[in-house]
């Protein structure tokens, strides 16, 4: 019982992360700015996707019931 208690607990502790903002590391610094641009990103802005890595999805596919086209393909097993 108490084997599964510990583990419990460890499970517990190993889900629970920290919720601050992201710095570098000691004795690193943020990568250097994009050619062509003055302004450093911060690390907020390196880390936000934009919508063409992540567009938004569209769960409808279909609106209405639709009759499907005769598929050529679509043969039976020989």
């Amino acid at each position: 019982m108490k084997k599964l208690a510990l583990l419990a607990l460890a499970c517990v502790l190993a889900a629970c992360g920290q919720k601050a903002d992201l710095t570098p590391a000691k004795g690193a610094s943020l990568p250097p700015a994009p050619y062509g641009t003055e302004v450093q990103p911060s690390s907020a802005d390196l880390l936000a996707v934009d919508p063409q890595a992540a567009p938004d999805r569209s769960v409808e596919l279909r609106t209405r019931s639709e009759e499907r086209q005769d598929d050529p393909f679509d043969l039976p097993p020989e």
